[in-house]
């Protein structure tokens, strides 16, 4: 945070004209020169002393409406600032915002109403700290000013936008949008055992004793099976995908992690337990339906950039492919298309933000439905709908007749 110097412009004017009133005195002998010279220098000196002598000391604290502030979305912030001084000055307040969000968080102290407010948007994903509150006061001559921060910084988390798509109007795969793939693993760690009531002719072995001690009566462990994810989403963020220019931001690559926000918090509407992952393998975030597991998938795209190398599609789909399998990447060529297998999933959509010529062809013939991701994040997610009827292979197909 760049600070202010002590004297202000009409300050340094004061200042400087001082001096040059005790030159010119010296010079041509004229005492009321010296008289104006002193006056002026004394009250400089008196202006700095009567802003940066007082001692003053305060706390801030920061309520931020939304715990989770959506790229475009407003929140209001409010402040809470008590100043020990021995007089309350007059000035001017800000609170210091980072250039990923944008706000008017200045005013008047002490304001009418007594308390401290702003609206603030989110311009750019990621965590940013907001803060310190700067108070800014003036002498009463405006020669003189001080700047004074108080209290911490408080972050503030930005999360990709979030798209309302167009609905599914069939059901894809088996579970149809309503169950999970059930696996075969049972008896792997705790996490898939529950108990039940004892029932004559059970194993003593089985018997759960922290449920028998809590319940008051004998509970055996019931193995469930577990189960694996209907749809699963993967964001291809290798390096060799994005754009990397400095520390700009990509519009492309923010595209793509709207996008893969959007269809995952889509798709478990519709019913699906869905699971996002990296082109790497790692978890982003797993959606079942709770709104936690929602916030934590949007702050986990909060934080990712574009990094590593991509792994086949294969490996990370696992033995069991899901229904929906929706793949996001970047730049793509022919090549890379041919590459990218869906792996047995039931409706596999690839989309790619600056698709190379020939890429479309090649990955729809190997039964991706494809679309290129631009702006307009809807859009995209309508071109490769499985009932939709003219769709990007059948427009493409009509142009080259048009043509």
């Amino acid at each position: 945070m760049p600070h202010r110097r002590t004297l202000t412009l009409r300050g340094t004017g004061a200042l400087l004209s001082g001096l040059g009133c005790l030159v010119a005195a010296n010079m041509v002998g004229a005492p009321i020169l010296l008289y104006i010279g002193v006056l002026l220098l004394a009250l400089t000196a008196f202006s700095v002393l009567v802003v940066r002598v007082p001692r003053r000391a305060g706390t801030v604290t920061r309520q931020i409406s939304t715990d989770l502030l959506t790229v475009s979305e407003t929140s209001r912030v409010t402040l809470r600032f008590t100043l020990r001084a021995l007089r309350v000055p007059r000035g001017l307040w800000r609170d210091v915002l980072p250039p990923a969000v944008t706000g008017d968080s200045a005013g008047e102290y002490p304001s009418e109403t007594g308390q401290l407010s702003y609206l603030i948007t989110g311009v750019r994903r990621g965590v940013w700290p907001i803060g310190p509150l700067v108070l800014r006061t003036v002498d009463p001559f405006g020669l003189a000013q001080r700047e004074q921060a108080f209290g911490e910084t408080r972050s503030v988390t930005v999360v990709p936008e979030v798209f309302t798509l167009a609905p599914l109007t069939v059901k894809i795969g088996a579970a149809g949008g309503t169950a999970h793939t059930s696996s075969s693993r049972l008896g792997q760690g705790s996490d898939n055992l529950s108990p039940r009531r004892y029932i004559p002719g059970d194993s003593m072995r089985r018997i759960h004793w922290r449920a028998t001690a809590h319940r008051g009566q004998l509970m055996v462990r019931q193995e469930e099976e577990e189960s694996s994810p209907d749809a699963l989403v993967i964001l291809d963020r290798s390096a060799a995908r994005w754009a990397r220019p400095g520390d700009d931001e990509d519009r492309a690559f923010e595209t793509a992690v709207s996008m893969c926000a959007s269809v995952a918090v889509h798709l478990v509407q519709e019913g699906y337990g869905v699971d996002v992952i990296d082109s790497s393998g790692t978890l982003l975030g797993t959606l079942r339906g709770h709104e936690d597991d929602r916030d934590g998938l949007l702050v986990a795209l909060a934080l990712v950039g574009p990094r590593g190398d991509a792994r086949d599609i294969m490996t990370l789909v696992g033995g069991t492919p899901p229904g929906p399998l929706v793949y996001i990447t970047g730049e793509i060529d022919e090549e890379d298309a041919a590459l990218l297998r869906p792996s047995g999933a039931a409706a596999p959509m690839l989309f790619a933000t600056a698709p190379q010529r020939g890429a479309a062809a090649a990955a729809e013939q190997h039964g991706w439905r494809f679309a290129r991701l631009g702006d307009d994040v809807a859009e995209a997610w309508e071109d490769v709908l499985p009932d939709r009827i003219g769709g990007p292979a059948e427009q493409r197909g009509a142009t080259d007749v048009t043509s």
